[in-house]
């Protein structure tokens, strides 16, 4: 007994600590004791933690969808400006204001009747200003006192006025013009009429005028229409005229040729509308008048034909340092000479004739003819800078 005593307490003594261990390992925490005092199954918590976190990602979902959602647009929209070219992306965002004021003096300017007749065999073209209708109303008593200017683009020294009448919106002029056009420069020429609102003591406004370009018109009857007025352009450029010359340059002699062929469309400097033109051919060799010559005068014309070859001795050492000046004269035989128009050509030289000089240079001996357009006397000579000439002090003997 006393051996089956002792096993018994050999075999009954592990067995509380099993019960030891079970505790040890599967002692709740703070979560599960907080879980612990929830009155609900497990399969309760769990079916409420997944509902949770079903909303929450549906919460999540909305709030990027609406992010999405306003910034979409902008983006549509940014793309679709910018596709558009800048000048066009500018007028949709925010209108210039040059076309705000266009806009507005557009509106309610009047009209004006006017005719067109043009006798083939005396080259005139008569204009008759009949009358106008609906003008905007330039004085603050709500009336103008209009007048008409008349002048084509081809000549506009040459400018007819009608008759100022007063204090009304509805004036009637019944006046005639004429014009000595030849045919052959009418499809060029555009005329202008513009309506002008009379001050005494201050500068003249303008109402609005009409242009219309002579080639469009048909000018084998008579014409009498109404044209509405339109917001006055900006000053024209003065059209000088174009000059037609051939460059050469051989390096191994040093010879540059220049060869001056024909005008067209130059501007008119004499009274009865036509000029008495030459040309005159300068070297320009560090900014110091070097060499020159000049054709022939060509009589009571606006397109010249010359013809006449002048060929200069340039080494080529200096060719780079060199500017050919192609100047266009009216001659006058009491006055002094007046200067239609110049151009340069050479180093320092841009666009046209630039490009006209690089081709002479990179062909050498082949003559290259081109047109070029005549620019104002004084703007050549300032991109010159032409040095004055001063006489150089003798050295001592």
């Amino acid at each position: 007994m006393a051996v089956a005593a002792r096993k018994g307490r050999v075999t009954a003594s592990p067995l509380p600590a099993s019960p030891v261990a079970i505790t040890t390992t599967a002692q709740p925490g703070f979560l599960g004791s907080w879980l612990g005092r929830i009155p609900l199954p497990k399969w309760a918590l769990i079916a409420i933690a997944v509902a949770v976190a079903v909303l929450l990602l549906l919460f999540l979902i909305c709030i990027i969808r609406c992010c999405c959602g306003k910034k979409k647009p902008k983006k549509k929209e940014r793309v679709s400006l910018h596709a558009i070219s800048s000048s066009t992306t500018a007028s949709l965002v925010q209108p210039e204001m040059d076309d705000l004021e266009q806009g507005t003096e557009q509106m309610g300017q009047g009209k004006l009747q006017y005719s067109l007749e043009y006798n083939f065999r005396a080259q005139e073209l008569k204009v008759g200003v009949k009358q106008a209708a609906e003008l905007k109303a330039m004085d603050s008593g709500g009336t103008s006192d209009p007048y008409v200017i008349i002048y084509l683009t081809s000549d506009m020294k040459k400018r007819y006025e009608t008759k100022v009448y007063r204090k009304t919106l509805n004036p009637v002029f019944n006046e005639n013009f004429t014009f000595q056009v030849p045919q052959a420069e009418m499809p060029e020429s555009t005329l202008v009429m513009q309506i002008y609102d009379f001050n005494r003591f201050t500068k003249h406004d303008i109402i609005g005028e009409v242009r219309l370009p002579l080639a469009s018109v048909s000018l084998q009857h008579v014409i009498e229409q109404w044209s509405d007025l339109v917001a006055a352009s900006k000053v024209e450029e003065e059209q000088l005229g174009e000059i037609c010359f051939s460059l050469r340059y051989v390096p191994s002699t040093g010879k540059l040729t220049v060869l001056i062929l024909e005008a067209k469309k130059l501007k008119r400097m004499d009274s009865h509308g036509l000029s008495d033109p030459f040309v005159k051919v300068h070297l320009i060799l560090n900014r110091k008048k070097w060499k020159k010559k000049k054709t022939s005068v060509k009589k009571n014309t606006l397109s010249p034909y010359f013809n006449e070859v002048f060929v200069f001795e340039v080494p080529f050492s200096q060719i780079q340092h060199v500017d050919v000046v192609i100047s266009v004269w009216d001659h006058d035989k009491v006055t002094k000479n007046e200067p239609i128009g110049k151009l340069f050509l050479g180093c320092r030289a841009t666009g046209n004739q630039l490009r006209h000089w690089s081709d002479m240079l990179s062909n050498p001996r082949r003559p290259l003819a081109q047109w070029h357009s005549l620019q104002p006397p004084d703007v050549v000579d300032k991109a010159l800078g032409l040095k004055s000439h001063l006489k150089l002090p003798l050295p001592p003997r």
